[in-house]
C-alpha cells in the first residue's frame, strides 16, 4: 500500500544539542494535538467514509502524518544527542531521561504517555471531517507555539515546515468535507420495498 523512501520529508539537521526544546517539542510525537494521534485517526476514520475523494484524502494525509511523526522524532533526537547527562537534568528531562534515556518515547510535553484517547473516530463522515478541521488547527496552533519558544534557526525551519503543512492538511480537509456534503445532500435513486403493513 505504501512506498517507503528512507529519507525524511523535510531535513533536519541540528547541530546543538537543547533538551530544554526536546522536552516540549516532544509533544507532537506523543501529545494530544501530535502526529501520532492524527495519523492514527486519520487511518481509522477513512474506512467509514462515504466518498472516494475523502477516502483519498483521509489515506494521504494520515501516512504524511507518518512522516511527520518520523520529522519530529528526528528533532528530538538531534536536540538530546551530544546533551550531557547534567544538561539534561538542568533543562527540565531528568525524569524523561531516567525513564527512557535518549530514546524516542510517544508522550506529551508534559511528560503525559500518549493514549487512544487522543482520537475520535465517529463513523460519521460530517462529524469526523468536522474533527480533523478543528485538530490541524490545534496542530498548527501548537506548532506556532514551539516557534514562539525555540531560537536555533535549525529547530525552527522544520518546525515551521510541520506548520505549513498543518494548513495545507486543513485546506483539504475542507474540499473533502465540501465533496461529502455534496454527496449526502445528492438525491439517491433506488426502489425500496413497500412495508408488510403496507402490503
Amino acid at each position: 500500500m505504501w512506498t517507503y523512501q528512507k529519507i525524511l520529508e523535510y531535513p533536519v539537521k541540528i547541530k546543538n544539542p537543547s533538551p530544554k526544546m526536546a522536552k516540549v517539542i516532544i509533544t507532537q510525537y506523543g501529545g494530544p494535538d501530535g502526529e501520532l494521534a492524527a495519523s492514527l485517526r486519520y487511518l481509522s476514520q477513512r474506512f467509514t467514509m462515504v466518498t472516494p475523494q475523502a477516502i483519498a484524502t483521509l489515506n494521504d494525509i494520515g501516512t504524511e502524518e507518518l512522516a511527520h511523526l518520523e520529522i519530529v522524532g528526528s528533532i528530538v533526537t538531534q536536540l538530546m544527542k551530544g546533551a550531557s547527562v547534567e544538561q539534561i537534568e538542568k533543562e527540565g528531562m531528568g525524569a524523561y531521561y531516567a525513564d527512557h534515556g535518549k530514546g524516542i518515547y510517544p508522550a506529551s510535553g508534559s511528560g503525559v504517555p500518549f493514549t487512544a484517547a487522543y482520537i475520535q473516530s465517529k463513523g460519521n463522515p460530517i462529524v469526523d471531517l468536522n474533527e480533523n478541521l478543528a485538530a490541524e488547527q490545534k496542530a498548527r496552533a501548537t506548532y506556532e507555539y514551539l516557534i514562539q519558544m525555540a531560537d536555533d534557526p535549525d529547530v525552527l525551519d522544520p518546525l515551521k515546515f510541520l506548520r505549513e503543512r498543518e494548513v495545507v492538511h486543513y485546506q483539504r480537509f475542507g474540499e473533502a468535507l465540501r465533496i461529502v456534503q455534496d454527496y449526502i445532500q445528492e438525491p439517491h435513486l433506488f426502489i425500496m420495498p413497500k412495508p408488510d403493513f403496507m402490503k
